[in-house]
């Protein structure tokens, strides 16, 4: 009797431990400095805060930003900024591949984060800027009907921009007094940072930004002049074949432009069509300091638009892309000129032509691509969309 007590015992007391084992008083199991989950990742850490997690795990978002699906079941979801994806490239007169360019982004972006995300030059870290920044995923675009896929960019868009930004502007830093929205329609409107898709998108994403903000400043940084007229860029065989990559845009700033021409009647159109040019090789005789003082005077205080072709870049610094020129900015360039917008009101943003398929093992244009959003990312944390009201 007494080894059958004992044998009681010992079988209740196995039943005790694996009840626990399953969760029941796991509590009372632990040591008191007992980690559960030491590898718990911060998506973006502050000053002094343990860095280099896992960046490489997870499902790939924009620098690792929350993912929310803006135009699905979170169609009411408020930010500040949001990345979208616009996968269109059968606008593209050369190399295609581009549609894989929002995929490509998110994944050169991956590092961003990687110790922090803070931005030494222009002194901010814009993951921790107090603004909500997320990842909206791609707006489904068409592959075979271009006029369709553009209303859906367009329509993506603006249905993005037309919600009220999460944060309020709140007061001018220096004189305390409170700010107004500087968009045409009176709200304050979240901005979009939009993966391409080659140029063509530019065209219904202006569309949208025309429905805020009215007419504002473009500037354009492209080995190309983009202004083409539809019967010279490919002979217009249709009216939907006249809209392009290379005939998408009509006014204001170009800039790293350095491609061949039909002849001089092509600068003769983009003169006309309102863009001031700065070729490539001015960079050789008035350096950054010179592009970015020549930008921000024909620009002034207005709103911007800023549009990125990554063939702005050199080949040999960013190859993946639809119609490579060499002679172009290096990406510590094309970053230092973008950093040189600081103060500017850039209401949204693109990155255009990323052709992933060209590149290299080491993704060097993606990881480009992601390091020059990063910069313009960095402008917009420190400049919120507002102006002091002017009083009576």
């Amino acid at each position: 009797m007494k080894l059958t007590a004992i044998s009681s015992s010992l079988f209740l007391s196995s039943i005790s431990v694996v009840a626990a084992h399953n969760g029941h008083h796991d509590d009372l199991q632990m040591p008191l400095d007992y980690v559960k989950y030491p590898y718990q990742a911060v998506y973006h850490p502050g000053d002094n805060e343990v860095t280099a997690d896992s960046i490489f795990s997870g499902i790939t978002t924009f620098a690792r930003l929350p993912w929310v699906k803006c135009l699905g079941r979170e169609k009411d979801a408020a930010f500040d900024i949001a990345f979208i994806g616009a996968p269109f490239d059968t606008g593209t007169s050369y190399r295609p591949g581009a549609r894989f360019g929002p995929a490509g982004i998110r994944a050169g972006s991956r590092r961003l984060t990687l110790y922090g995300g803070y931005n030494v030059p222009l002194a901010v870290n814009p993951f921790l800027s107090g603004l909500k920044i997320v990842d909206c995923g791609d707006i489904p675009v068409t592959p075979y009907d271009n006029n369709y896929a553009i209303k859906q960019i367009e329509e993506g868009h603006k249905e993005l921009l037309q919600r009220t930004a999460f944060s309020p502007l709140g007061n001018d830093t220096s004189t305390g007094k409170p700010l107004v929205p500087i968009s045409a329609d009176g709200k304050h409107h979240p901005r979009i940072v939009t993966l391409g898709g080659d140029h063509t998108i530019v065209l219904p994403i202006l569309r949208s930004i025309y429905s805020a903000y009215g007419a504002i400043s473009v500037i354009h940084f492209d080995s190309h002049l983009d202004t083409w007229k539809p019967q010279v860029f490919g002979g217009a065989p249709s009216e939907q074949a006249a809209i392009n990559h290379g005939t998408s845009y009509s006014s204001l700033q170009h800039g790293a432009i350095r491609t061949t021409l039909s002849g001089p009647a092509d600068y003769t159109n983009d003169d006309a069509s309102g863009f001031q040019r700065i070729e490539a090789r001015e960079i050789d005789t008035i350096g950054t300091d010179g592009i970015i003082k020549k930008i921000r005077e024909t620009v002034g205080d207005k709103p911007v638009y800023l549009s990125i072709d990554i063939d702005s870049i050199d080949p040999a610094f960013a190859p993946a892309t639809g119609t490579p020129e060499t002679g172009g900015w290096s990406t510590r360039e094309l970053r230092t000129i973008i950093r040189g917008l600081d103060g500017l009101h850039i209401v949204s943003a693109d990155i255009v032509e990323v052709a992933p398929a060209y590149d290299t093992n080491a993704e060097l244009t993606t990881m480009a691509a992601a390091d020059v959003l990063f910069e313009v990312l960095s402008v917009m944390a420190k400049t919120p969309l507002g102006k002091i009201a002017q009083e009576d």
